[in-house]
Formats: C-alpha cells, sequence, structure tokens
C-alpha cells in the first residue's frame, strides 16, 4: 500500500496494535459519537471494535505532514464464496446464493471519515487504495455492508425506490432474509422514485458503489446497536466501467 498518495494524503496499512486502536477510535468517532449509537462493541475508552477486527488488513488515509488519521477501513479476504459465512454481513445476511463464486472476493467494512474532515481527495483516495489491493490480490467481488443514518424508513423512501428500480443483485446471489428487524422496500414501496431526492438520500458509499456497477440486496436492515438501516451491497470487479476503473488507477499511478 506504500506510494500511494494525493494531494495531503497517504494511505498504508495498520502495522501495530496501537494503528488499529487509532481506527477504532476514528469509528467511534464517526459511528457512536457522531450518531448517538449505543453498539455492543463500544468500549468505555471510546473504541468502537468487534471479533472481525482481528481477522482484517486495516486500511489507514492519513495527513502527510501531520500524520493525523483521517479515514479508514477494513478488508476481509476470502478465497472464494465457499468462506462467505466468514463474512461480518453473514451475520445479517443469509448468503447462501454466493457460496458457489469461484474467485477471490473482500468484505470492506466499518468505512468512515472523520466527521470534522470534507475534503473529496479522502474518499478519492481510499478508493483508490482499494483499487490496488483489489488488482493486486486478483479480487473478483467487492462486498459489504451500506448504512443509512438512523432506523427510520420514510426519509428514505426515494432512495430504496430507486434502488428497487434500477439496482437490485442478480437473483442467483441476492441475499435472503436472516436478520429479525429488516425493511422489506422491494416488497412494499409502489412508488416512483423523485431522482434528486434519492440521490441526497444515498450514502455517500453507497453512491460510489453504485457509480461503479454495484448492486443491493432487496431488503434492509434495521441496525439499532449503530443507529442505521444498511442494504448488502456487491461489486463484480468485471462489472466497473473501463472510465472509472482508469480514473481509479490514475490516483495509484
Amino acid at each position: 500500500m506504500s506510494g500511494i498518495s494525493r494531494g495531503r494524503y497517504v494511505v498504508r496499512f495498520a502495522e501495530s496494535e496501537a494503528d488499529v486502536r487509532a481506527a477504532q477510535a476514528l469509528r467511534y468517532k464517526a459511528f457512536i459519537q457522531a450518531s448517538g449509537a449505543q453498539a455492543g462493541g463500544v468500549r468505555a475508552d471510546g473504541i468502537e471494535a468487534d471479533d472481525f477486527d482481528e481477522a482484517c488488513t486495516h486500511v489507514l488515509v492519513e495527513e502527510a505532514a501531520s500524520g493525523r488519521l483521517v479515514c479508514c477501513f477494513r478488508l476481509l479476504t476470502l478465497a472464494d464464496g465457499g468462506e462467505i459465512n466468514r463474512s461480518y454481513a453473514a451475520q445479517y445476511y443469509e448468503l447462501s446464493g454466493l457460496s458457489s463464486f469461484d474467485a477471490p472476493m473482500v468484505e470492506m467494512g466499518r468505512f468512515c471519515v472523520d466527521p470534522a474532515c470534507h475534503d473529496p481527495d479522502i474518499p478519492r483516495i481510499a478508493w483508490a487504495a482499494l483499487t490496488r489491493f483489489v488488482d493486486d490480490n486478483g479480487v473478483r467481488m467487492l462486498f459489504g455492508c451500506s448504512s443509512f443514518k438512523g432506523t427510520e424508513t420514510e426519509a428514505y423512501r426515494d432512495a430504496f425506490a430507486l434502488l428497487k428500480e434500477r439496482h437490485l443483485g442478480p437473483k442467483r446471489f441476492l441475499p435472503k432474509v436472516k436478520a429479525p428487524n429488516v425493511f422489506r422496500f422491494a416488497q412494499r414501496l409502489r412508488r416512483e422514485p423523485d431522482a434528486r431526492r434519492a440521490q441526497q438520500g444515498m450514502p455517500p458509499l453507497l453512491r460510489s458503489y453504485l457509480l461503479m456497477g454495484g448492486w443491493v440486496s432487496d431488503h434492509a436492515v434495521v441496525d439499532r446497536d449503530l443507529n442505521t438501516l444498511h442494504v448488502f451491497t456487491g461489486l463484480d470487479v468485471a462489472a466497473i466501467p473501463p472510465a472509472r476503473k482508469r480514473l481509479l488507477r490514475a490516483v495509484v499511478g
């Protein structure tokens, strides 16, 4: 991951327990303090952590001059779909449709940017770093959970209607319901989406997936621990438009 930089920022893998704790502290700041959530993995020392952290590769985006951590995410690499039940998402979605996927997969999770930082170069370099990882490891499927803030669905009706209309996953891969509390938007919504309101309500991470050809589950999980609604999100790397691949690879050089 060394050598990836853009503007004021550099990207590297976490190399120590202190690096991982810095990422967990940023996650606490972004997911808990900013939303008022009460996640089960929150500790008294301001750390948001879970059992998946140990198995993941943690990626850090830092200010080059100061070393300040401004963005982080974690990656869980699977040899193929036969390992899909090792994933974080498998706690919430029944993923047997992906079990026959016969190439390397990566789950991206806990993606967050410091709430005080609004520089668009930060998510750009994060995606560029992810592109490098995908290329270097022959990854064919990228997946994860994309979260909407809060657990009330009404504000996101147009966004969910747009997901139903344009972005549902292939039937052979589509996750089945597993979580006890879900919003079955593909079944329940009978409305034409207002495109402007839909885009306003779409989380930035999910917009990025969709621009690259990503797809979503037909239902959202209501996660009261993290005070979010989230949809399973998949991206076949081969489906990414060539122009977008060129843009991402231009950042990594």
